[in-house]
């Protein structure tokens, strides 16, 4: 946080004490009832659901709007909390919902006070537009079983918009003032994101109606947010541009451009990322010997079974040809190793079938084996070329010592104690 400009940090300070001001100043407004605890509950309850069961995706999408406003679903949640509780338990729902993201989506690999930030702007769009709700029905909350009739709705809308808008904003100026260099249009993000959004409060709206009516039916409700990732945004991430149309993985430009912002990343953090570079050994006599038909479900069956190997939160995808990479953030030496054997010995263990198969020949391609090169940021490099090129050299020299093993890459002089290690065949 030290490293922004006097700008930007002025900034962040301001809206951060502008979310404490809002609130001290609504905490003691509305005394807080058992039934707005049970309310506070079930919607916590629904968002850690909703997230653990998107994760990685949302993990990608983080990542991919480096630069630019993040959309996301969260607001769901958030808005149906600002309908239905008191202004603590509002709060409340805002910093478990941060706080749950923080810990079990990006893993502790987004920058602290990016997410105190980004709360705090939610804090301070929920404050206006509760006060655009409380104006337009002149209650307190709970707002929702006092909104009815077009007045109501016209209220209920407006209070939509501002939520948006102010978050929206505060979110940009912060773009803005830390990426001087960049056109201001383009810390506006895709327009088409802004409907994510739109979305959410939307829905957040049905949820609230749904918890005040029948609050059983509340898992109803969880099924349009996660079938809009796994639907909508899933399939955005799936383009041609994004995903490798045989195996289904990351695309190599995709997967690129997402490990040198994850290297930016663990630099702000101090952290590691390791790279592995998984070369199939042999492929073009899998390839020669069964049909490009058996080929193309080894690649696929191999795709699955590096991602099954790898952790939730590593990145997958295909370089080129039989080759693999997968970028493992946060990894130390040993557990960089760990995973690499282990993504050889799954490899090692598939029996894929053939698709037609040819007479004499066996029905399934087993026996596959992998040479795998391994390099460590900053260990082994400290910029994204070089470390590709230690994991690339490393995955060399393993098919040169004999195949089927795992190399990680010498360490540069500055980080001397990893050695080199080789893993045979057994």
């Amino acid at each position: 946080m030290w490293r922004l400009t006097r700008p930007a940090l002025v900034y962040l300070v301001a809206v951060e004490a502008a979310a404490v001001v809002a609130i001290v100043a609504t905490a003691t407004l509305v005394p807080i009832t058992s039934q707005a605890l049970v309310w506070c509950g079930l919607l916590v309850a629904a968002e850690v659901v909703h997230l653990e069961a998107v994760q990685r995706i949302e993990r990608i999408r983080e990542l991919g709007a480096e630069g630019r406003p993040h959309m996301h679903l969260q607001s769901i949640w958030i808005f149906a909390g600002l309908l239905l509780l008191p202004p603590p338990l509002a709060v409340l729902v805002i910093v478990i919902s941060y706080t749950h993201s923080w810990l079990r989506v990006y893993r502790r690999r987004s920058l602290v006070h990016r997410k105190v930030f980004s709360a705090a702007t939610v804090v301070l769009a929920c404050a206006a537009a509760g006060a655009v709700l409380h104006l337009s029905t002149g209650q307190l909350a709970p707002f929702m079983p006092h909104i009815d009739g077009p007045a109501g709705l016209a209220g209920l809308l407006l209070a939509g918009v501002v939520y948006f808008g102010v978050n929206y904003v505060l979110v940009i100026l912060m773009i803005i003032i830390t990426n001087p260099d960049q056109p201001g249009r383009h810390a506006l993000g895709n327009p088409s994101d802004v409907l994510i959004v739109l979305a959410a409060v939307g829905t957040g709206c049905g949820t609230a109606l749904v918890v005040t009516a029948r609050p059983w039916l509340l898992p109803v409700f969880l099924v349009p947010p996660i079938a809009l990732h796994l639907g909508l945004l899933l399939p955005q991430l799936q383009t041609a541009a994004r995903s490798d149309s045989k195996t289904g993985i990351l695309a190599p430009e995709f997967w690129s451009e997402l490990t040198r912002r994850e290297l930016v990343r663990a630099e702000r953090l101090g952290s590691t990322a390791g790279v592995l570079m998984i070369d199939i050994d042999h492929f073009k006599q899998i390839d020669d010997g069964n049909g490009h038909l058996a080929g193309d479900e080894v690649l696929r069956a191999i795709a699955t079974a590096i991602t099954d190997s790898v952790r939730s939160g590593d990145y997958v995808g295909r370089y080129g040809g039989d080759e693999f990479v997968a970028l493992l953030p946060g990894v130390t030496d040993t557990e960089l190793l760990t995973i690499a054997r282990r993504v050889k010995a799954t490899i090692a263990a598939l029996e894929v079938p053939v698709p037609i198969p040819t007479p004499g020949k066996p029905p399934t391609v087993t026996g596959l084996t992998a040479s795998i090169g391994a390099a460590l940021y900053p260990h082994t490099a400290n910029d994204y070329t070089s470390l590709l090129h230690a994991a690339d050299d490393a995955a060399y020299t393993a098919k040169n010592t004999g195949r089927n093993r795992v190399v990680i890459a010498p360490p540069s002089p500055t980080h001397p104690h990893i050695p080199l290690q080789i893993s045979p065949e057994s």
